[in-house]
């Protein structure tokens, strides 16, 4: 049971992803309206051009917070930049053990770790579509001997971690969104994050030292959307990635206790404060 919460919570603040629901997008939540979800941040629009997303309820194992600002157009595209930072020493030393629970082995003390991320993004409108357009850096500083052999090599938490070992990874992405009717509506989209120089042996050419350990992670989400303050969200995201072990291509939500894959199922919610 403790495997599945730290799975669902790390899961959940790496790869959350920050006009009304479109987080994802360079789109800005309107001022004091907020949205949040099983699996998702909160996320609050302070402004008309800012608005800023963390986890409340883990913010003491693993403190969090990302801010999101509007600029001016260009193009036509709708501009934002995107600012995070994330400390995850305290969980990661919790799941430091053998029993269950256990990630890591206990040998390993975790050090003070500070995980910042930027992003550049631009969402083109057109037809009742979004067009979203992504690209950003991340850095991982480590105060302290963190031991490489402290990995947790799996599918979409090692690339998001392995930043604090590398201590910088680059990522883009492509966001397509596209409204079928009033309620109902499809997301897609494919994202690449990678270590540069990670893993790779000095016989490697010049574009493996420059991806290094990489992941390629693709999402589809059908959505119905009840109304402006509740809606529901299923589907899939498969991972294709390359790890210290070799390659390896999932799935997910994979269940190990079921040996089986299950379908996403998210709620969100919204309110507007007055």
């Amino acid at each position: 049971m403790r495997h599945v919460t730290f799975l669902v919570l790390l899961l959940s603040i790496l790869n959350g992803e920050i006009k009304y629901w479109s987080s994802h997008s360079a789109h800005i939540l309107p001022p004091k309206r907020w949205e949040i979800g099983l699996f998702q941040p909160f996320r609050y629009g302070y402004s008309e051009n800012f608005e800023y997303t963390t986890y409340p309820l883990w913010f003491f194992v693993m403190p969090n917070v990302a801010f999101k600002k509007k600029h001016d157009n260009i193009f036509g595209y709708n501009i934002a930049s995107k600012w995070g930072m994330i400390y995850p020493t305290p969980i990661l030393n919790m799941v430091a053990r053998k029993d269950i629970g256990g990630f890591i082995d206990p040998t390993f003390q975790i050090p003070p770790l500070l995980g910042l991320s930027t992003s550049l993004i631009m969402t083109k409108q057109k037809l009742s579509a979004d067009l979203t357009f992504n690209a950003g850096i991340d850095l991982g500083i480590t105060l302290g001997n963190l031991d490489e052999r402290s990995t947790i090599e799996l599918p979409l938490v090692y690339h998001r971690l392995a930043i604090f070992y590398n201590h910088w990874a680059l990522h883009a992405g492509l966001d397509f969104e596209k409204k079928l009717t009033n309620q109902f509506h499809i997301l897609m989209d494919f994202d690449i994050k990678i270590l540069p120089g990670m893993g790779i042996k000095d016989t490697g050419t010049n574009i493996e030292t420059l991806i290094g350990e990489y992941s390629l992670e693709h999402k589809l989400l059908f959505i119905f959307a009840k109304s402006e303050k509740f809606r529901f969200l299923t589907g899939y995201k498969f991972v294709y990635g390359e790890y210290p072990f070799g390659t390896e291509s999932r799935l997910l939500p994979f269940v190990p206790l079921l040996d089986k894959w299950i379908p996403i199922i998210e709620l969100q919610w919204a309110r507007s404060r007055k």
